[in-house]
């Protein structure tokens, strides 16, 4: 019972709410992207780069190995659970965080020591500065939880 009244008292700080909503939006992106690039959606690819771009870029990655493509796919959808989970102050947002790190890192290592990517994705600092956010999102997630913030 003593535990209940210790969490009771734990307050959101502030900024559980700013790095939340700002790490829903970003993820978004990234839910967005990995949607349109799945269901092969060129209006969305030809706008985001020239038309022969889109193209190499979407048959790359429909050439991608089923482990990079899954972790892409954990990247991705595992991201958006532990920001989702981050705001409804779960514990459970360290281990979404987790297995997005990994899958953005399985996903990323094929593209660097894979076949030639095409020109739109030649670029380490995209990859670079996910693996970043992901890394620090989950850190973030990991210092909440050990303050109690998270159930």
């Amino acid at each position: 019972m003593e535990n209940t009244t210790e969490q009771a008292a734990i307050r959101t700080p502030i900024h559980l709410w700013v790095v939340g909503v700002v790490a829903v939006l970003w993820n978004a992106i990234g839910v967005v992207d990995y949607v349109m690039m799945r269901t092969h959606n060129m209006h969305y690819l030809e706008a985001a780069m020239p038309t022969g771009d889109a193209r190499a870029t979407l048959a790359y990655m429909d050439a991608m190995p089923l482990l990079a493509s899954a972790g892409w796919a954990l990247g991705v959808w595992g991201a958006i659970a532990g920001s989702l989970l981050l705001l409804a102050r779960s514990r459970h947002a360290v281990i979404a965080y987790a297995i997005s790190l990994v899958g953005a890192v399985v996903s990323f290592a094929f593209q660097f020591t894979g076949p030639p990517r095409p020109a739109s994705m030649s670029s380490p600092v995209l990859p670079i500065i996910i693996t970043v956010i992901a890394m620090a999102l989950l850190l973030y997630a990991r210092w909440m939880r050990s303050r109690g913030v998270l159930r």
